[in-house]
């Protein structure tokens, strides 16, 4: 299931994504989970909390914060907000690597936080305004965002364990790339086991480890995730929602949906779905 509205930057010969968060309603919650590229969340109005290992990051307006490659983070978006979210691939920064494939990002606060929220606050009004020229104004802002990063951001004392730490995530990302794939299929640690070559109880381990989460607490996030986006952009009625997402019924889907968000997800439909 593809949700193409979410990204507002579908030009190919831009090196990079931005898009309007998709928790920007409110009442939404993004469990554990990271990815290659190199994240920034920049708040325009509102708030967000975010996760990263065990530290929390409380945002707002005029605030960004920077997710670094293999980075394990989750997202609290408990009121409406306006965040402008940039994807940038690892690759681009590999002259600047500290590590085997590895560069690492600070999260304190710098005297250069302004300038780069105003960069993005640019770069997206250039995108929305469509002026003549737009697409090479933006590319000029970002960048200069990538200048700021890697000369004011970029932390140059890395341990091994950090490396080592983001070798694994990146061994383990093929195989929850394979799980947002085949999500709706019957995924049992042992099948996924056997599909990788582990056995059940390395695989289980790697996740606890290296991700901090069980791998059913794993999966069905990912199944709550994909489910939450159904009712919000569709008719379906809960039992199909169910069925389309990997739940063997809608009991099994409501008590979960209820336990991440509060909610049936009966009452989740009828909510009417605000706009900041």
């Amino acid at each position: 299931m593809q949700y193409s509205h979410e990204l507002i930057m579908p030009n190919k010969d831009l090196p990079f994504k931005m898009f309007l968060f998709e928790g920007k309603d409110g009442n939404y919650f993004r469990d554990k989970h990271w990815h290659r590229s190199i994240e920034i969340f920049a708040v325009l109005d509102g708030g967000l909390v975010f996760h990263i290992g065990d530290r929390t990051y409380p945002l707002s307006r005029g605030e960004f914060i920077l997710v670094n490659s293999n980075e394990i983070h989750s997202v609290d978006s408990p009121k409406p907000n306006r965040t402008v979210v940039l994807q940038i691939p690892l690759k681009t920064f590999e002259e600047y690597f500290t590590g085997d494939q590895f560069i690492l990002f600070s999260h304190d606060p710098k005297i250069q936080d302004e300038q780069v929220m105003a960069l993005i606050r640019e770069m997206y009004d250039a995108y929305t305004g469509k002026d003549c020229g737009y697409e090479m104004k933006v590319k000029s802002q970002y960048y200069m965002l990538l200048y700021l990063l890697v000369t004011k951001y970029r932390e140059l004392d890395v341990s091994r364990d950090a490396v080592k730490r983001s070798k694994k995530l990146t061994k383990l990302s093929a195989i929850t790339n394979y799980i947002k794939e085949n999500y709706t299929e019957d995924l049992s640690l042992e099948t996924l086991a056997e599909i990788f070559g582990y056995s059940p109880a390395y695989l289980s381990r790697m996740f606890q480890k290296y991700a901090g989460i069980n791998y059913k607490s794993y999966l069905q996030g990912i199944r709550l995730e994909y489910a939450y986006r159904e009712l919000l952009e569709t008719n379906h009625t809960i039992s199909d929602t169910a069925l389309n997402n990997g739940f063997p019924n809608s009991k099994a889907f409501s008590k979960a949906f209820t336990e991440k968000y509060g909610r049936l997800p009966s009452e989740f439909r009828r909510e009417p779905k605000k706009r900041f």
